[in-house]
């Protein structure tokens, strides 16, 4: 109870704070695929989108103290943050799960050029040979697998804002 009372008082510096971490994680993934040479697979451009916008909703919430503002902004961010996870768990399956025969389709790229949003999107999560892959870890866990865990993470504290928001609206006895 007083840990959602503090959350709802400090949502502007919280949701600030989402949109810096998500600016990290990007500027990460810059570096990993030009300081390093790692080329990211569909899916990872998939979750690099999520997390932009997860960046933009945070970021537009922590500009306004208005209640309804930011948790309309927290829920859309909130819904960035759990397609992100969706789309990471699934590259994390499949790097733990290979198909049996690993096929290197188009890019990203052009499966949305050549192909309706109906057809690209299963292309997508379906995966290619390169989504398979693992290029880099750290402490075990892949690029996918640590991405999880950020979007799981996001999800958890904007969660835990819109609770105490709506609980700051509200007349406690």
């Amino acid at each position: 109870m007083v840990f959602l009372t503090c959350l709802a008082g400090a949502s502007r510096r919280v949701l600030a704070g989402v949109a810096v971490v998500c600016l990290f994680m990007l500027a990460f993934g810059a570096y990993l695929q030009h300081g390093l040479g790692l080329e990211p697979c569909p899916m990872c451009i998939v979750q690099r989108y999520a997390l932009v916008l997860v960046a933009v909703t945070a970021g537009l919430a922590s500009l306004r103290e208005g209640r309804g503002w930011q948790m309309g902004w927290s829920v859309a961010g909130l819904l960035a943050a759990d397609f992100g996870a969706f789309t990471a768990a699934r590259q994390s399956w499949l790097q733990w799960y290979p198909p049996e025969v690993a096929t290197c389709g188009r890019d990203f790229y052009g499966m949305i050029e050549n192909y309706p949003i109906s057809r690209a999107l299963p292309m997508i999560f379906r995966g290619s040979g390169d989504c398979t892959a693992i290029d880099w870890t750290f402490l075990g866990g892949s690029i996918a697998n640590w991405s999880f865990l950020g979007f799981v993470g996001f999800s958890v504290v904007l969660t835990a804002l819109l609770v105490a928001l709506l609980r700051r609206g509200r007349p406690q006895f």
